[in-house]
């Protein structure tokens, strides 16, 4: 019997790699999207390969362009024979003042966080059907409390868990579609929160602790292979922070 074949978004680094890992390791393939990690990439198809051969491809696509989403599940499926599950998990992120927002702001937030896992979604959609498969897509505990200073991206974020319940709807009962949201499990490499402010967030939190990539991985793990009872829902993984904000 053939693996199950999986695709993750922006899965060569961080938390995207956490969740290829975790899910070979449940006995999946892994089709591995990146956009302009192609070293990163390649090193993570080659060490999930070395564990088991031909189990992992690398594919690269710009999610903004709309042209190119169908093309990359096409390319996954020509490659594999089959589509069983999509992580929707690429995001852009980055504050947007009121009074600021504009048409590339606006290109860039909605068009990765909302456009490009719906159409996704869509394209793959057929393929779902008929192996009676899943999407996961990672949303944001801010996509209901929305983050100060990033209104665009909280609202993205919303569309996107709106999305997960209409996919639900629509692809019903063939394909289940479910979201993970993470509160702080890693910071933005590019300094947006300072020391001060990150431990603020971490003490809102119940468990007074960051989480770990592989702790949206098993999450992930669990709505895409295990919880075949379960769709159109949500799961927070934050330590209790969106209900002690």
């Amino acid at each position: 019997m053939a693996a199950p074949l999986v695709l993750i978004t922006g899965a060569a680094v961080r938390v995207g790699a956490a969740i290829a890992h975790s899910l070979h390791a449940a006995g999946c393939d892994i089709a591995v999207h990146y956009r302009s990690s192609a070293s990163a990439a390649a090193a993570l198809c080659a060490s999930l390969n070395a564990q088991r051969p031909g189990s992992a491809a690398a594919f690269q696509a710009d999610l903004l362009e709309v042209a190119s989403l169908a093309p990359l599940i096409e390319a996954v499926v020509a490659r594999f024979g089959r589509l069983d599950g999509l992580v929707n998990n690429a995001s852009s992120f980055f504050p947007t003042a009121v009074g600021a927002m504009d048409e590339a702001a606006w290109h860039d937030l909605v068009g990765s966080n909302l456009r490009a896992p719906l159409l996704l979604a869509q394209a793959a959609a057929p393929h779902l059907r008929e192996q009676g498969g899943a999407i996961v897509n990672i949303i944001d505990i801010h996509a209901e409390r929305p983050l100060a200073g990033y209104p665009l991206y909280s609202t993205a974020k919303a569309g996107l868990a709106g999305a997960t319940r209409a996919l639900a709807v629509e692809l019903a009962p063939q394909v289940r579609v479910n979201g993970v949201a993470p509160g702080a499990i890693l910071w933005p490499e590019d300094g947006q929160f300072s020391s001060a402010e990150r431990a603020a967030i971490v003490e809102h939190s119940l468990l007074k602790r960051e989480g770990t990539p592989d702790d949206i991985a098993v999450a992930v793990r669990f709505l895409l292979l295990e919880a075949r009872y379960v769709t159109g829902q949500i799961l927070a993984v934050d330590g209790g922070r969106s209900i002690s904000l």
